[in-house]
């Protein structure tokens, strides 16, 4: 496998709705490569926003088959805390905050993040967190 890449749900949802885009482009490349990985909240985040029930179970099956994330979940909030507080502190405000969760997954992963997000852009000069923006 090459270099896993979290895949964030402004990604994932381009790719879902099948809209021809760039990043859905990048997304195709990287599940034909066996690339992408899921932590929980995206999981989360992609599900919640699905209207019927159909959608759901396909697109459930689908995330079921990507590899996954595991870290303690305490630890991931105190991470994504202190995260939020670094950047705070050099006067960059995350706007969502459930992005500094994501940003540390990837940074404990190793993984490069796809996005269309601007908080991913924000943090990846002061976090060293590798972006794919496509």
């Amino acid at each position: 496998m090459s270099a896993p890449v979290l895949v964030d749900t402004s990604a994932w949802i381009d790719y879902l709705l099948g809209r021809e885009s760039e990043t859905a482009g990048k997304m195709n490349e990287l599940l034909s490569n066996d690339q992408v990985v899921i932590c929980p909240l995206i999981v989360q985040e992609i599900l919640q926003g699905l209207k019927s029930q159909q959608e759901f179970d396909h697109t459930k099956l689908l995330l079921s088959s990507m590899p996954r994330l595991h870290f303690n979940p305490y630890d991931a909030a105190e991470g994504a805390a202190n995260l939020y507080r670094t950047l705070r502190r050099q006067g960059i405000t995350i706007r969502k905050t459930n992005d500094c969760l994501i940003a540390w997954y990837a940074l404990q992963a190793g993984c490069a993040v796809l996005h269309r997000d601007r908080d991913f852009d924000l943090m990846a000069k002061p976090l060293k967190l590798k972006v794919l923006k496509k």
